[in-house]
């Protein structure tokens, strides 16, 4: 018996992207800079991931003025939350059944911004 699998979901099916939703799943929220130290991408590199992120509506942003440089801050929609576990749920199908527990993103505690 063959089995047919759902095509992975092509805007989270790619690393940088991956590793940036799944940062924010369960950081809350993160800036450009935060994004460019952890994952050592150029800023072009990184901005074309974060618009497509934003496109697709799984990221908000809101820039903030402090003291310093403005910041762009980063923040996981609850659209993006469900298109990170459905894509983590379809990954699971791919494994054998006996070596997935159930999967489940539960939101972080965001706490109130940080005064810059």
């Amino acid at each position: 018996m063959s089995k047919s699998f759902t095509a992975l979901n092509p805007i989270l099916h790619q690393p940088a992207r991956t590793q940036l939703v799944a940062y924010l799943a369960g950081r809350g929220e993160a800036t450009f800079s935060e994004f460019k130290r952890l994952l050592d991408l150029t800023d072009g590199n990184l901005d074309a991931h974060l618009k497509k992120l934003v496109d697709a509506g799984y990221l908000t942003l809101r820039k903030e003025v402090g003291m310093g440089r403005p910041q762009t801050v980063f923040s996981l929609t609850n659209t993006g939350r469900e298109a990170l576990a459905a894509y983590i749920s379809q990954l699971a199908t791919l494994l054998k059944p006996d070596t997935v527990s159930e999967i489940s993103i539960i939101p972080p505690k965001i706490s109130p911004a940080r005064k810059r």
